[in-house]
C-alpha cells in the first residue's frame, strides 16, 4: 500500500473536499468586504482558491 502524501498542514491530498458553491460565494463576499482593492480582492481570492467562476486571472 502507498503512503499518503501529507500537505503541510498535516492532511492527506485526498482528505480535502471542494467547498459548497454556498460556502464559497459567502467566503468571497467576506473577503471583498475586506479588501482594501480590487487587486487585492482578487489576490486574496486566488490565494483562498475561491475565484468566482470564469474568473481565472
Amino acid at each position: 500500500m502507498a503512503a499518503k502524501s501529507h500537505t503541510t498542514n498535516g492532511l492527506a491530498d485526498g482528505e480535502l473536499e471542494p467547498l459548497a458553491d454556498e460556502t464559497a460565494r459567502q467566503a468571497q463576499r467576506v473577503v471583498a468586504a475586506y479588501a482594501t482593492d480590487a487587486a487585492e480582492c482578487r489576490a486574496l481570492l486566488s490565494m483562498l482558491g475561491i475565484v468566482p467562476n470564469g474568473r481565472e486571472d
